[in-house]
């Protein structure tokens, strides 16, 4: 029998984002049906995430963190190792919710975990399972250590300061999906060669495609790297590939509408 206090449960908890409070907002306010309200904030999705991503004003759901410097060699001490600040997302609202309703408590940990590793190592910095399991999730370390085995056992190494002699290999993959997709793939193809999720391959060329707006800019390295909150190692790795990488036509002009939208959007 359907339990119907757990859907409204899932109801509860997904009318308190953002998305939500806007769609209301337009019924509310231009009296159209939710089907219509959900179009335009789908719409502004489509329109407008490359810039939310790029703000310097923190979403809701994210915090600030203080990690180790992906520079630092592991031989250092942490007391004495180079730190940076970065942003993370702990919690991506009706995202994080479908997955915890479909997957339960441990799908969820693992998708947020995979997550906040991408995202602290693009911006130059490297977690610790301490950092994670003691400062981050609460939980017990071994529960991280078992998550990162499962990430392991399906071809996945996250990036950590744990396993830093994976990380050329780590940058690597980001290196590789971005070429297989210049090259034509689509998301599920690389997604099966790559072993990477499909929002993890969606926001590594989300994030090539804003390095080659602002390299069209003339912005430097060390600027483009701070707006698109990636590492300068990461940033000269994606200019190298807009520059010289066997490009397909289609990309071409997937790239090009890219960059028009920015402007016009300016």
């Amino acid at each position: 029998m359907l339990n119907n206090s757990s859907l409204h449960k899932w109801e509860r908890l997904n009318a308190k984002n953002l998305d939500s409070q806007f769609a209301n907002e337009i019924m509310q306010g231009l009296n159209c049906s939710p089907f219509e309200a959900q179009a335009i904030v789908d719409t502004m999705h489509h329109v407008y995430d490359d810039l939310f991503e790029t703000s310097a004003v923190m979403k809701p759901g994210q915090i600030k963190f203080v990690v180790i410097s992906a520079e630092s060699s592991p031989a250092c001490k942490l007391s004495e190792a180079q730190k940076v600040t970065v942003t993370m997302t702990l919690d991506n609202g009706a995202k994080d919710l479908k997955i915890k309703e479909k997957g339960g408590v441990t799908q969820l940990r693992r998708h947020r975990l995979e997550r906040i590793c991408n995202e602290t190592f693009m911006q130059g910095g490297l977690l610790t399972v301490e950092d994670i399991a003691n400062r981050i999730f609460c939980c017990g370390e071994r529960t991280i250590i078992r998550d990162i085995k499962s990430f392991k056992d399906s071809g996945i190494v996250l990036p950590l300061r744990s396993s830093i002699k994976d990380m050329g290999r780590t940058l690597s993959h980001r290196k590789l999906i971005v070429e297989k997709w210049l090259k034509g793939d689509e998301y599920s193809q690389i997604s099966r060669k790559t072993n990477h999720s499909i929002d993890a391959i969606a926001n590594y060329i989300s994030k090539f495609k804003q390095v080659v707006a602002l390299c069209s800019e003339n912005y430097d390295e060390n600027s483009i790297a701070f707006l698109t909150k990636i590492s300068t190692a990461l940033t000269l790795t994606y200019i190298d590939l807009w520059k010289q990488a066997d490009i397909i036509e289609v990309r071409k002009q997937e790239i090009q509408i890219f960059l028009s939208k920015k402007k016009f959007n300016q």
